[in-house]
């Protein structure tokens, strides 16, 4: 079986600096250098002919290169104890474009349809105690300007992941250009 995901990948400069901001919440377990990336879809568990289908079907996406940028931070879910704090990414038609399109190559493979709305952002930490979210607001507020801009993205990426007791370790399996 593998468990699967679709993502965007950033460059170490990056990747760094979305480090820097790595303090002030308790009990965070902060996401490590070589883990972050944009979620574009997560797919789930899938038996190993299912997992060749999917790879086959997502050269089958062609999009252009394009420009992010990384603006903000928040937390989900809003209404109860924080479990997710994350980084926002500025409105970006082509980046919408593209979830678009793997979302067809994927249900043509046959895949389910994703039923939640894409809401691009990156995850930082993850939270398992409880903690208030007034306990978070003083990062939200330091970090609230917080912004990377213009960031070249020039292919996306299919992983897999391994859920172990010091978290889930991705492997990328496969990578796909933009043009």
């Amino acid at each position: 079986m593998y468990r699967l995901f679709i993502a965007i990948d950033f460059p170490e400069p990056v990747k760094e600096k979305i480090a820097d901001i790595f303090y002030g919440v308790p009990h965070a377990r902060w996401t490590s250098l070589d883990q972050i990336h944009l979620t574009i879809r997560f797919i789930g568990e899938v038996e190993e002919y299912f997992f060749e289908e999917i790879k086959s079907a997502l050269y089958t996406v062609h999009s252009a290169k394009m420009s992010i940028a990384l603006k903000g931070t928040g937390y989900f879910p809003l209404r109860k104890e924080p479990r997710v704090i994350w980084i926002g990414v500025e409105k970006n038609e082509l980046l919408f474009q593209l979830s678009s399109r793997i979302e067809r190559a994927l249900v043509t493979a046959g895949c389910m349809p994703e039923k939640r709305k894409f809401h691009p952002h990156i995850t930082i930490a993850r939270i398992k105690e409880k903690v208030p979210s007034q306990k978070i607001m003083p990062f939200i507020s330091n970090t609230a300007l917080f912004s990377i801009p213009d960031i070249q993205i020039d292919h996306f990426s299919l992983y897999s992941s391994e859920l172990t007791r010091n978290g889930a370790v991705h492997t990328r399996e496969e990578s796909y250009s933009l043009i």
